[in-house]
């Protein structure tokens, strides 16, 4: 069976959107952590540098599975 250029075209866009899916995650994630960091805060200001540079930390970590994905995705589309 033949594939033409538009049911190729057509499978690596839907293929680039689920994998964007992977998203999600790290951006619940992310919000969650904020949340947290933003809770104790409040209850002792005075460790704010600690709390600021730990939820830092873990947005880059979060963030990085988010990258993963974005890269997938382009590789999808662009190179396959």
């Amino acid at each position: 069976m033949e594939f033409n250029d538009s049911f190729v075209t057509a499978a690596k866009a839907i293929g680039a959107g689920l994998t964007m899916a992977g998203v999600i995650g790290p951006g619940i994630g992310i919000g969650l952590l904020v949340h947290g960091a933003l809770e104790a805060l409040g209850r002792n200001p005075e460790a704010s540098g600690q709390i600021t540079t730990n939820m830092i930390l873990g947005i880059a970590f979060a963030e990085a599975v988010a990258i993963y994905a974005l890269v997938v995705a382009l590789i999808i589309l662009f190179v396959l």
